[in-house]
C-alpha cells in the first residue's frame, strides 16, 4: 500500500450512511462537487471517500460520466490494489467456490459480493472468461490477468469486453486473448458433461447461476416430456434428459445455439428436437398444432433492463407464461425464471396466478430457486440478487 494521500472525494451530508453498512456504489447526486469537483478526476482514478465532515469511508475508484460516479474497494484509507491486494481477493473468491462445487467450473468473481466491483471471472477448468463492466476495473484489468496467472495458472484468459454495460462507462467493447483459449470447452455439471461456446457464446459462454435450479429440477422430470424455452445451448434439456425425461425439446432464436445444443445432447448419448425461431412464435405455432408437454422451462434473458421498461418487460413476461402453460398437460410444470432485478419476485409470482386463473386452471407453487452460491447475494447491495425461479404445478 502507498503512503502517497489519494485526493478526496466529499459527500454530501449523510451520503455515507449506506456505505457505511458495505454498499459500495456512490451516486453523482451524492458528491459534493463544489468542494470535489467530478470533473477533476479522469475515470478509473483512485480516490479516498470521505464524509462531509472529512470523515474517510473507504478507497474507491471513480467515473465522472457515470451515474456510479464511484465505486469503494476497500474501507481502508489510501488502499492501492497491488497484486497481493487482488490474489488475497481472488484466493478468498476461489475458496468459496471450491468448497461447494466438485469441479472447478463456476462464476469465480462475481463483482462487488466478491469485493471486486465492475468484474466478473468465470472459470472453465484451465480457462478463465474475464468481464470489466467498469473504467476503473478496465485500468485494473492487467493486475486481474497477472493475479488469476498467479492464483490459478489458467492456460488461457478470454477478455469478453464485449458487452453494453461498457458504453455507460464510456470504454469501447472488445475481445482480447491472453494464452491458449480454444473457442470451445468443455465443462461438468452435477456430472453431466457440456461443451460452453465461450468466443461467440452469450454472456461469458455459459450461465452458472441457474446451476443449482438446474439441479433442482431434476425430481420433477422422471418420465416427462420437456420443452425448454430460450434454451441456449440446451442445459435444462439435457440435465432432465440425464435425470430420466422421455424426451426434450429446445426453442431458442439462435442456430449455433441449437447446434450447440444438439452437440451436448449427442456428447451424453441423448437425442434433442431443436426448433429455431421466436419464443412466442413458436410456442403458439406448438399449439395449434395440438402439441402438449408435462413441464415446460421458460428462461429467459433479462426482459427488464431498466425501469422503465418495466411494463412491457412484465407483459412480455406474462405473455410467455401464458403460451406455455396453455402447451402444458394437466398436472404438468412451468419452470417460471426471470434474471431481471427490476421485477419483483411478488411481481411474477402475481403474473402466475393471473395467467393461470385467466385460463381456468389452478397453479401450485412447489418450489422457489434463486442464483447459486457462486453469485452470493451481497446482503448491503439488493443489486446483487436478481435470479428468480418459481416451479409450479399447474392443474
Amino acid at each position: 500500500m502507498s503512503e502517497t494521500p489519494l485526493p478526496p472525494l466529499r459527500l454530501n451530508p449523510n451520503a455515507e450512511r449506506r456505505l457505511r453498512v458495505g454498499h459500495s456504489w456512490v451516486f453523482s447526486n451524492e458528491v459534493d462537487t463544489a468542494r470535489t469537483p467530478l470533473k477533476a478526476f479522469a475515470p478509473g482514478d483512485l480516490v479516498n471517500v470521505v464524509d462531509a465532515r472529512g470523515k474517510a469511508v473507504g478507497t474507491a475508484y471513480v467515473n465522472p460520466n457515470s451515474l456510479i460516479a464511484a465505486r469503494v474497494l476497500s474501507s481502508r484509507v489510501d488502499a492501492r490494489p497491488d497484486l497481493d491486494w487482488m490474489r488475497r481477493r481472488l484466493a478468498a473468491a476461489r475458496a468459496l467456490r471450491d468448497a461447494v462445487y466438485p469441479s472447478p467450473h463456476y462464476r469465480l468473481v462475481y463483482g462487488e459480493s466478491d469485493g471486486l466491483p465492475g468484474l466478473v471471472v468465470d472459470r472453465f477448468g484451465d480457462v478463465c472468461v474475464v468481464q470489466a463492466s467498469t473504467a476503473g476495473m478496465d485500468r485494473l484489468q492487467a493486475l486481474v490477468i497477472e493475479a488469476l496467472q498467479a492464483e490459478l495458472s489458467p492456460r488461457g484468459i478470454l477478455l469478453r469486453n464485449d458487452h453494453g454495460a461498457r458504453a455507460v462507462e464510456g470504454l469501447p467493447e472488445q475481445v482480447e486473448v491472453v494464452g491458449d483459449v480454444p473457442d470451445v470447452v468443455e465443462l461438468l455439471e452435477s456430472g453431466v458433461r457440456f461443451q460452453a461456446l465461450l468466443r461467440q457464446g452469450q454472456k461469458t459462454g455459459w450461465f452458472f447461476d441457474q446451476h443449482d435450479n438446474r439441479d433442482r429440477l431434476l425430481r420433477h422430470v422422471r418420465g416427462r416430456r420437456v420443452l425448454d424455452v430460450f434454451s441456449y445451448v440446451g442445459a435444462w434439456a439435457i440435465r432432465a434428459l440425464a435425470a430420466g425425461a422421455a424426451s426434450a425439446t429446445c426453442i431458442d432464436s439462435s442456430q449455433p445455439a441449437l447446434d450447440g445444443a444438439l452437440a451436448n445432447a449427442a456428447l451424453n448419448g441423448f437425442e434433442i428436437e431443436a426448433l429455431r425461431g421466436e419464443a412466442l412464435d413458436r410456442l403458439k405455432a406448438l399449439r395449434a398444432e395440438g402439441r402438449s408437454f408435462d413441464l415446460v422451462v421458460v428462461d429467459p434473458p433479462a426482459l427488464i433492463k431498466r425501469r422503465k421498461d418495466h411494463d412491457a418487460g412484465l407483459e412480455h413476461y406474462a405473455a410467455l407464461n401464458r403460451a406455455a402453460m396453455q402447451l402444458l398437460a394437466p398436472g404438468g410444470v412451468l419452470v417460471a425464471c426471470s434474471c431481471s432485478f427490476h421485477l419483483e419476485e411478488s411481481e411474477l409470482q402475481r403474473v402466475l396466478l393471473r395467467e393461470a386463473r385467466g385460463q381456468n386452471r389452478r397453479l401450485q407453487i412447489l418450489e422457489q430457486g434463486g442464483q447459486g452460491p457462486d453469485h452470493p447475494v451481497h446482503p448491503a447491495i439488493p443489486e446483487t440478487r436478481y435470479l428468480k425461479a418459481f416451479y409450479c404445478r399447474v392443474n
